[in-house]
């Protein structure tokens, strides 16, 4: 169970880097452009937000039951980056990317809606790029 959870984990990771991706960069061009919101726009940032909350159901999962999160050694670089540099930064990156998400739909105007998810989005890419563990980022931390 926990191998196939670690692999959903990782292997969504892509789609939901993908999603985020595109989300951002259509409401940065939507934005500029002044342009509509559209349905299509909606679903994209909301297909956006469930794959997001997907990779945080799976990761809390992954939490409770992972042999590297372990508290009484936080000295060890692997334990103390999946322990608490990573999921800070991704619980930090997730509620930012909530927030926008729910700030965009309340928001008046097409234009603010597309400027809302932008920055909320953009920020939230940003902090999950620097919270996942790539290679060579901590020694003994991988992609899985």
């Amino acid at each position: 169970m926990y191998s196939g959870l670690v692999h959903a984990h990782s292997g969504l990771r892509w789609l939901a880097l993908v999603l985020l991706i595109a989300a951002a960069f259509v409401a940065f061009r939507r934005w500029q452009g002044r342009d509509e919101f559209t349905e299509g726009n909606r679903k994209l940032y909301l297909y956006t937000f469930i794959m997001i909350h997907i990779q945080l159901t799976l990761g809390l999962i992954l939490y409770f039951i992972s042999p590297k999160v372990n508290f009484s050694d936080l000295g060890n670089k692997v334990y103390r980056f999946y322990t608490v540099e990573h999921s800070v930064g991704m619980l930090i990156a997730i509620t930012l990317i909530t927030l926008g998400y729910i700030r965009a739909k309340r928001a008046a105007g097409p234009i603010n809606k597309h400027r809302t998810v932008f920055i909320f989005y953009t920020v939230g890419l940003l902090i999950i790029l620097a919270s996942i563990p790539w290679p060579g980022r901590v020694p003994g931390v991988g992609l899985y």
